[in-house]
């Protein structure tokens, strides 16, 4: 699956009990280990106040409609999760590569490597 695509998956919780189908925006390379994917996990609970692992898409960005989403949304780069491309609902769209420049740097920070 291409990186920056936004896709419905069923998202394990951290306790690993239970999954919820949500939003979220491939992050990891093409052509990876078998059929498994990198994700970041997308939420519409916007904080009060955003951490510098979020990165906020909304209707002012010019690619929020290519995104797919319908509402404001946070992609949280500190929860990220491998999953199988089998536990994929669907493509909702994709982000544009100044969004994904964006999120990498979010991805450096929640992982340290800033």
């Amino acid at each position: 699956m291409k990186r920056g695509v936004v896709v419905l998956a069923r998202f394990p919780f951290t306790d690993l009990k239970a999954s919820k189908r949500r939003p979220a925006v491939v992050v990891s390379q093409e052509g990876g280990v078998r059929d498994d994917v990198i994700v970041a996990f997308i939420t519409s609970v916007i904080p009060d106040e955003l951490s510098d692992t979020d990165f906020m898409m909304h209707s002012g960005l010019d690619d929020f409609k290519d995104s797919g989403l319908t509402r404001p949304s946070v992609i949280k780069a500190d929860k990220i999760a491998t999953l199988n491309s089998s536990v994929l609902s669907g493509e909702l769209g994709h982000l544009s590569k100044g969004a994904m420049k964006e999120i990498d740097r979010c991805l450096k920070k929640a992982l340290g490597l800033t």
